[in-house]
C-alpha cells in the first residue's frame, strides 16, 4: 500500500520550532502561573495588534469565543441571529445557548461565505413574520477567506444589528489590507491544533472594539465574576486559556506571518498545477486567504477520494451535511427559497492536503494524482 502523505503536517512545524517551544513550555512550568498567566496577557495584546483591533481577550476554545460576545451583547430570547448553514456546528450551536434563534442563510458559490442577498431576504422574512427581532449576524470566514464584510456590515447597520466575524479558519486573512474587525463588532478565533494558528490543545480568543463589551466578556469567561474574588455579577462560564497554550501560541505567532506566505505559495502551486482538472478556489478581488483548507469541487467526490487515497493522497470533506439539514437544527428558520448553493456545494467540495510545510515532492504527488484522475475521467 502506498504511504499516505500528511493532510496537515503538525510535526514538521513542531520540529522547526522545537527549541523555542521547549523553552516557552519550560518557562511556564518554572513560573507556576498556569491559568491566565502573563503569557496570556501578552498573547491578547499581540493578537489584537496583528489584526488592528483595540482589545484582545483569550478564552478556552473557539466555540466559547463566539458565545462570549453574544452574551456580552445581550443576545437572548426573541432575537434572531443569522448564520450560514454551510459551516461547522459551533458557528450556530452557540445561538440556542443564549435562547436566541438561528436563522440559516445561503452562501456564495465562489467563496462559500455568507451571501449578502440571502441575508437580506432572511431579514425581510423575519421582519414580515414579526415573531423575532433581527439582532445579529455571525459571518464565517470559511476555509480561510473573509466574508464580504463591507456588504454585510452595511446590511447590519441598516437594521441595527451586531456583526460577529467567525474567523476560526480565517484569522490573518485580509480584504483590501484590512482584517475583519474593521467591520465586525467582534472577531472570534479558534486555536484548535489544525488551524493555521493552532495550539496543542483547545484555545480561543475574541477581538473587540468596545471596552464595555470587553469588560463583560472578561466577567463571563470567569464564572461571571464581579469586582472582587467570589463576587458574581452574572451567570457566567469557565473559559480561561491555559498559560501553557498561550506560551505555545506566542512562539507560533512569531512564525505566523511567514507561514501565511508559505501557505499562499502552496496555494499558488495548486492553482497552477490543478487548473483544468478540478474547480479550484478563487479569492475575491483584494482578498488574501489563510488557506486553512485548500478546497476544490468535483463531480463524483467518492470516486475522486478513493482514487487519490489509493495513491497515498488523503482528502477531507467539510461539510457534507449542512446544519439546517441536521436533526437538532431542522426546526429553525431558513432563508426564503431554501439554500440552493449550500445544497449543491456540500455534495461537491473536497479538501486537499494543505499546510505551511507542504512543498516539493509531497505537493507534486497531490497534483499528479488529481491530474491523473481528471485524465482518466476525460478518457472514459
Amino acid at each position: 500500500m502506498t504511504d499516505m502523505i500528511p493532510f496537515i503536517d503538525l510535526g514538521a512545524q513542531r520540529d522547526r520550532l522545537r527549541s523555542k517551544l521547549d523553552a516557552a513550555i519550560a518557562g511556564v512550568l518554572d513560573s507556576g502561573a498556569f491559568i491566565l498567566g502573563p503569557q496570556v496577557r501578552e498573547l491578547e495584546a499581540r493578537l489584537a495588534d496583528f489584526a488592528g483591533a483595540p482589545i484582545g481577550l483569550a478564552c478556552a476554545n473557539g466555540t466559547d469565543a463566539i458565545v462570549l460576545p453574544l452574551l456580552a451583547m445581550g443576545i437572548g430570547k426573541g432575537d434572531a441571529v443569522f448564520v450560514p448553514s454551510f459551516t461547522f456546528a459551533s458557528s450556530a450551536e452557540v445561538i440556542p445557548w443564549t435562547r436566541a434563534t438561528p436563522v440559516f442563510v445561503d452562501v456564495d458559490p465562489v467563496t462559500y461565505n455568507m451571501d449578502p442577498e440571502s441575508l437580506k431576504a432572511a431579514i425581510d422574512m423575519v421582519k414580515a413574520e414579526g415573531k423575532l427581532r433581527s439582532a445579529a449576524v455571525i459571518a464565517v470566514d470559511l476555509f480561510g477567506q473573509m466574508a464580504d464584510y463591507p456588504a454585510i456590515k452595511a446590511i447590519c447597520d441598516e437594521h441595527g444589528m451586531k456583526l460577529i466575524s467567525d474567523a476560526a479558519q480565517g484569522y490573518g486573512a485580509t480584504l483590501n489590507g484590512k482584517h475583519s474587525i474593521e467591520w465586525a463588532d467582534a472577531l472570534t478565533i479558534s486555536f484548535y491544533p489544525a488551524k493555521p494558528l493552532g495550539c496543542y490543545g483547545d484555545g480561543g480568543a475574541v477581538l473587540v472594539k468596545d471596552q464595555h463589551i470587553a469588560d463583560l466578556i472578561k466577567s463571563y469567561r470567569v464564572h461571571g465574576e464581579g469586582k472582587e474574588r467570589y463576587e458574581y455579577a452574572r451567570i457566567g462560564l469557565n473559559s480561561r486559556l491555559d498559560t501553557l497554550q498561550a506560551a505555545i501560541l506566542l512562539v507560533k505567532l512569531d512564525a505566523f506571518a511567514e507561514e501565511l506566505v508559505l501557505r499562499q505559495k502552496a496555494a499558488d502551486a495548486y492553482e497552477k498545477g490543478l487548473k483544468g482538472a478540478v474547480k479550484t478556489p478563487q479569492l475575491a478581488p483584494g482578498a488574501t486567504c489563510t488557506w486553512a483548507q485548500y478546497t476544490v469541487e468535483v463531480d463524483d467526490r467518492d470516486a475522486f477520494r478513493s482514487y487519490l487515497s489509493a495513491r497515498g493522497v488523503p482528502t477531507a470533506v467539510y461539510y457534507p451535511i449542512p446544519l439546517h439539514m441536521q436533526t437538532p437544527y431542522a426546526p429553525f428558520p431558513v432563508a426564503p427559497g431554501g439554500l440552493p448553493v449550500t445544497m449543491k456545494v456540500c455534495d461537491r467540495v473536497v479538501s486537499l492536503p494543505m499546510h505551511a510545510d507542504i512543498r516539493g515532492e509531497d505537493q507534486q504527488r497531490v497534483i499528479e494524482a488529481v491530474q491523473a484522475y481528471a485524465a482518466e475521467r476525460a478518457a472514459a
